[in-house]
């Protein structure tokens, strides 16, 4: 896997983190749900990079 691509991804992921804590402190339901689309995103890129990686090796 690409360290970019790693690296981009965990930042979705952290984005996501970030946006659902917020979505529940404010009590914002459609951000609070936007967070965890974002984090269930950067999961299935990751996976997906990771299938990439054992087939090259």
């Amino acid at each position: 896997m690409g360290i970019d691509d790693k690296m981009k991804n965990t930042a979705e992921e952290l984005q996501g983190k970030g946006k659902e804590k917020t979505g529940k402190a404010t009590g914002d339901r459609d951000l609070q749900a936007e967070g965890q689309t974002d984090q269930s995103k950067a999961n299935l890129k990751q996976a997906g990079e990771k299938v990439k990686d054992a087939f090259k090796n």
